[in-house]
């Protein structure tokens, strides 16, 4: 699928060429593991989503590393010169090295090591925002990481408001996550919460619909163009087990994606990508 162009937020070209210091060696704080807090996204693995780290600005970024036998690209040409102006040092590190720190099966040559990803305020995420009516996801029992990751690139696309991910029984942002986001982590606000029946009550209260995804309701994913232009969050559960039964009785409405063929079912991240879209279409034509 074409992305966006690869010149957007280039940085500008220098007159010289960009120092990278040659080491086998991880930065202080690295390569150290600690105990999972938050929503994660401390390492950042893959060229798109590496590049979309530095251009957001959103979160400080200690170090890059580059493989020292990458092929030369215009990919990593801008990766180089954003780095070098938010003075972020690149250090060129052998195949192995870099490999042996990489948590995701294919890092591209290119991993990050930044500041974990902030945590959206949820009550923020309810707010009407002028004439932008909230548009969410929640995930329930996701706990594929490239599921997920795929989910919030559909979610970034679509326009979604912000992503609701409970405490636990989810997967939060791992660097195979940020790699098959593919950037979409430093763009969409994501909220953790408790426990996700208790943050429907009260979203519910709050004014915005909630519609659930789950493949034994009669009702098709069309029926969400009767909501999508209210406040409204989709719930999606993962493949197989679906929403759970405390959130399923939760949900204003639950639909299901007709399916025409001798599947019964699309993982997550394919659901999430028609039913947002769907919703985008209804938005669109109300306020072209």
């Amino acid at each position: 699928m074409a992305g966006k162009g690869p010149q957007r937020g280039r940085a500008p070209q220098r007159g010289r060429a960009t120092v990278r210091r040659s080491t086998d060696r991880g930065p202080s704080n690295a390569g150290k593991k600690s105990p999972a807090k938050g929503l994660g996204g401390e390492q950042v693995e893959g060229r798109q989503a590496v590049r979309e780290l530095l251009i957001a600005q959103r979160r400080k970024v200690q170090e890059i590393w580059i493989a020292s036998d990458i092929d030369a690209s215009e990919i990593i040409e801008d990766i180089v010169q954003l780095a070098e102006a938010s003075r972020v040092p690149v250090n060129d590190v052998s195949r192995r090295v870099l490999e042996d720190q990489a948590r995701s099966e294919a890092p591209q040559g290119v991993l990050a090591f930044a500041a974990s990803l902030p945590e959206a305020n949820f009550e923020s995420l309810l707010v009407t925002n002028g004439s932008r009516k909230p548009f969410l996801v929640a995930v329930d029992g996701v706990t594929d990481p490239g599921n997920f990751g795929a989910l919030l690139r559909c979610c970034e696309g679509a326009g979604v408001t912000g992503v609701v991910v409970p405490r636990h029984r989810a997967v939060h942002v791992t660097p195979t996550v940020a790699k098959s986001a593919a950037g979409a982590i430093e763009y969409v606000p994501m909220s953790l919460v408790a426990g996700l029946p208790g943050a429907i009550t009260q979203m519910r209260d709050k004014g915005v619909w909630v519609v659930g995804l789950d493949d034994s309701s009669d009702r098709p994913l069309f029926d969400i163009a009767n909501l999508a232009d209210e406040a409204i969050c989709l719930v999606l559960g993962a493949e197989g087990s679906g929403i759970s039964r405390l959130v399923r009785e939760r949900c204003d409405m639950v639909v299901s994606i007709p399916m025409m063929g001798q599947l019964g079912s699309l993982n997550v991240s394919a659901a999430a990508a028609l039913a947002t879209y769907e919703v985008a279409r209804v938005r669109a034509v109300s306020h072209p």
